[in-house]
């Protein structure tokens, strides 16, 4: 059977550093630590801590996501990582592709997930097998004590902002949304569309415009609307890239934000107060810390099932006249 020795062979490192990984001690980096408990998995080896504590995939935690274009993960990941570390837990972070591979081999006791490239069935078939996971991109109506979402609450602040931009006086608005099927952009739709609908403001739907979340869907969406020579009064998008890239391509041509369109978002990234955007302000450090701590709970065996909706408010700038 494949000892600790063998297992430090394998991984290029001396034993002293596999007994910490295997243990949770703080001096191994993150990549080696991954590195080990891989090798461990490979070859079956399963470690005892000789203090009783519990091992070290039982004090880990999981962050998935994929999309390496919007800079608010690191928000997310940074209070997720603070409220671990304040509990005594690890983190490993990782993309789609490795994180099937890991969850299989138990990698970890819980995880956090905002990639919309894992499928419902997938994160249910791990939900069944009990690993508690939280979803912070979707609501699975899974019925599943394994299962939980912690989401934005779209709908009541996107409902504002199209409340505040009638009151405005404006009347034509076009909306560039992201990905079709994800709940943001959704319910930022929905919500978008419904307010209008009370106050009797016909959506002309030739203003809709298709995105998918990155600056360059905003920029070619503002080339086809400079094209058809027909520009709403106010573009809402669904998140900060796209609205980036949509005045981008309104400057290039000429065409001045605010005083010949205005432009919202939704996100509140860096960029966007660098750049004077009216946009949607998430607490995204906060909600990574809440993801966690309900994640924390879900382990433990104290979390409610119900989803736990984040607030957020509305930044006023300057691409709003």
């Amino acid at each position: 059977m494949i000892g600790m020795k063998e297992i430090a062979k394998i991984a290029g490192v001396s034993v002293s550093t596999v007994s910490n990984a295997l243990n949770g001690r703080k001096n191994v980096g993150k990549e080696t630590r991954a590195r080990i408990l891989k090798i461990c998995e490979e070859y079956g080896y399963q470690h005892t801590n000789s203090s009783g504590k519990q091992p070290l995939a039982s004090r880990t935690v999981m962050f998935i996501f994929s999309d390496f274009d919007r800079d608010f993960y690191l928000k997310i990941i940074e209070g997720i990582s603070d409220c671990l570390e304040e509990n005594g837990y690890d983190l490993i972070v990782c993309t789609n592709r490795s994180s099937i591979k890991f969850m299989q081999g138990k990698m970890a006791c819980g995880v956090i997930s905002l990639d919309g490239k894992l499928s419902d069935e997938t994160l249910i078939s791990f939900a069944r097998a009990k690993l508690p996971i939280v979803l912070m991109d979707r609501f699975l109506d899974a019925h599943s004590p394994y299962i939980k979402s912690v989401i934005v609450d779209n709908y009541p602040v996107m409902s504002a902002l199209v409340q505040k931009l009638i009151n405005r006086g404006f009347q034509r608005f076009g909306f560039l949304g992201g990905l079709a099927h994800t709940l943001d952009n959704q319910e930022r739709f929905a919500a978008f569309e419904e307010t209008l609908r009370k106050h009797d403001i016909p959506f002309d739907r030739s203003y809709y415009y298709h995105g998918n979340y990155r600056e360059n869907s905003g920029y070619q969406a503002a080339k086809i609307m400079i094209l058809s020579n027909d520009l709403p009064e106010v573009l809402v998008c669904a998140n900060d890239n796209m609205a980036i890239g949509a005045i981008k391509a309104f400057e290039e041509h000429g065409i001045r934000v605010p005083d010949d369109i205005s432009v919202t978002g939704f996100d509140d990234s860096d960029i966007a107060m660098m750049k004077g955007l009216t946009t949607v302000s998430i607490p995204r450090y906060e909600s990574g810390y809440l993801a966690a701590k309900e994640l924390l709970a879900m382990i433990k065996g104290t979390a409610s099932s119900e989803p736990f909706k984040i607030g957020a408010t509305i930044a006023w700038r300057d691409t709003v006249r």
